[in-house]
This record gives structure tokens, C-alpha cells and sequence, in this order.
């Protein structure tokens, strides 16, 4: 819930934007991963910045994460 409220009040516009926020959210590929809960969990994103909208893709453990099929 914590990613979410911060989330839903951003206003990024780059990923610099976003690590002032998330100092570990990472770009893969056209996706941007968050760490979330104690880095148990990895959220994947897709950010539209000019639309000002973040896609959840998928919310993995972090041994799904590793497994890499997500990448796909």
C-alpha cells in the first residue's frame, strides 16, 4: 500500500523522478522493477510518463523474479 500512495500522488517525468522516491527501482528492458516489501517481493511496472500512468505487469517473489520467464 505504501508503493501505491506514493504512487498515486507522483508526478514523474524520468526515472531519476522515480529513484527520488524509489532509490531502487532498476530498468529492464522497456520495464521498470520496484523492490517492494522488504525486497521479498519485485514489482514490475510499465510507466507511460507523458500519460502520467504506471501498468503493473506482474508482482513476483523474488525466486520468480530470478527465474527471469517474466522477461518474455
Amino acid at each position: 500500500m505504501n508503493w501505491y500512495r506514493i504512487t498515486r500522488r507522483a508526478d514523474w517525468r524520468s526515472l531519476a523522478d522515480v529513484r527520488r522516491d524509489f532509490a531502487h527501482a532498476d530498468i529492464v528492458g522497456r520495464r521498470t522493477v520496484f523492490n517492494i516489501h522488504g525486497n521479498k517481493y519485485r514489482l514490475i511496472t510499465r510507466i507511460n510518463y507523458r500519460a502520467k500512468r504506471v501498468f503493473i505487469l506482474y508482482v513476483l517473489t523474488h525466486v520468480e523474479y530470478s527465474k527471469g520467464e517474466w522477461k518474455q
